[in-house]
């Protein structure tokens, strides 16, 4: 039974399998015979021990349940694969399975391949986000709404402005964790202590080697008890669940009934509810909040986790094994989640028009200000826009007939200056400005995990053909 954190509802299928027991055992297997074939490339081990021992190092050779069961006596998983993976190793070469290095070097760089595996995924998805992002700021950039402080309506702006921001926020995204990714994605291997001890004067070699055998960079030194790296890339995954709960709750906002500016599309069921036939749910965003509430929830105990003893950690180490994978299993929800949300998503222009007439047009009121205080100072502006909003408010007149007929304002400004005031579509400031930098920024940020055209180079830190 998979656990929620690895099923379609708070995260996603293809984030499970990266994070499920089996690429657990078969990344620790892939570290054993990179192992193996590393030492026996520095002359520490026979090359026939090494083939012999790559040649076992296949999930499909090992039950995965009972290296798990055997997990709750053995206190890590590596133990009981260990002991299999020398059980069918015949000859010679079964005295070299494991050589110099301890169960935390083993399991380390397992999740770090599983995470050189999933973070792709992320990317991908995050990038998929920010292209529709980008597509509706260039769509929507006339499509007027009212733009909302402390949840009241404020002032004209375009709908494309409030994707753009959307747009913005994610390139950050992609740009940080991207430079978070590449910084975690190390080797781990200092043997019982971190002094790789057992291979003498060989140490470094093996270590370079097996960097090279399992394409990761090699440390400075074993992080054992150091857990800054992945405590900074959890930490960013923590920052991209909160990102997504923004554009999640404007979305779960926007489709209020009352406000019903956007939609989300989807098949017949989707959003439904079992007792209200008339509901159509917000589904993908309210999973998205849910997903993200989730991911943010394993980021202190990541934090807390960095508080190891000595040269290896009783208890928080440990920790770390389901943490982590949370963390990323949950946020890959959130991000799929938004990212679905967004690509159903269906903009109802007219009804976005018809908002900024609710209330009388009042929050035209700033605009006509602006332009009154440009003749008689702000102060005094005040004052006349006061009493006018009063009459729009009691005399249920929309603001431009109380402006028109006002004879103080009527003073001040003509009609047509008034009619031109009260225009939304002449209150955008620098909205198409906002938005162009956003799209530009995205367009840089974005570059990160964007292979150049034509290239057949892997991108760094990446398995080959993660992300195309």
């Amino acid at each position: 039974m998979m656990k929620n954190f690895f099923d379609g509802l708070y995260g996603t299928m293809a984030m499970a399998e990266v994070f499920s027991p089996e690429a657990q055992v078969e990344a620790m297997l892939e570290f054993e015979a990179a192992l193996a074939r590393a030492q026996a490339r520095t002359g520490v081990i026979p090359n026939t021990a090494a083939e012999s021992i790559a040649a076992q190092c296949r999930v499909e050779f090992f039950d995965v349940p009972d290296i798990f069961r055997q997990t709750a006596i053995a206190g890590t998983p590596v133990i009981p694969l260990v002991r299999r993976l020398t059980e069918i190793v015949r000859g010679e070469a079964r005295k070299y399975v494991h050589w110099a290095a301890t169960s935390q070097d083993v399991m380390d760089t397992a999740l770090v391949l599983q995470l050189r595996r999933g973070l792709p995924l992320l990317l991908a998805d995050l990038l998929t986000l920010g292209d529709r992002c980008a597509g509706l700021a260039k769509a929507h950039r006339r499509t007027l709404m009212p733009g909302r402080t402390l949840l009241q309506q404020a002032v004209p702006i375009p709908f494309g402005l409030k994707a753009a921001r959307w747009l913005s926020m994610v390139g950050r995204l992609i740009f940080e964790l991207r430079g978070k990714q590449d910084k975690a994605l190390r080797l781990q291997f200092g043997g019982a202590a971190g002094t790789l001890a057992a291979l003498g004067a060989k140490g470094m070699a093996v270590t370079d080697a097996l960097a090279q055998e399992l394409r990761l960079a090699a440390p400075e030194l074993p992080w054992h008890t150091e857990r800054d790296r992945l405590a900074l890339l959890i930490s960013a995954l923590g920052v991209i669940a909160g990102a997504m709960t923004k554009i999640a709750q404007d979305i779960v906002l926007l489709k209020q009934i009352e406000v019903g500016e956007v939609t989300e599309a989807g098949g017949e069921d989707k959003g439904t509810s079992s007792a209200m036939p008339q509901k159509e749910n917000a589904l993908e965003a309210i999973l998205a909040r849910a997903s993200a509430r989730l991911a943010i929830h394993e980021v202190p105990l990541v934090l807390a986790a960095m508080e190891q003893e000595h040269e290896r950690a009783a208890g928080a180490w440990q920790s770390e094994g389901p943490a982590i994978p949370a963390a990323v299993c949950y946020t890959a929800g959130a991000v799929a989640h938004v990212k679905n949300a967004l690509l159903d998503l269906e903009v109802n222009g007219p009804k976005m028009r018809e908002n900024l007439e609710r209330d009388g047009g009042l929050l035209m009121a700033e605009a006509l200000l602006i332009a009154l205080a440009e003749r008689v100072g702000k102060p005094k502006a005040r004052t006349m826009i006061k009493a006018v909003v009063k009459q729009v408010r009691t005399g249920h007149r929309p603001l431009s007939q109380a402006a028109a007929e006002s004879p103080v304002i009527a003073a001040v400004l003509t009609r047509p200056e008034i009619v031109s005031a009260l225009n939304p579509e002449n209150t955008l400031g620098s909205s198409d400005i906002f938005i162009d930098r956003a799209l530009a920024g995205y367009e840089a940020d974005s570059a990160v995990i964007r292979p150049d055209p034509g290239s057949a180079e892997d991108l760094p830190g990446l398995l080959p053909g993660s992300i195309r």
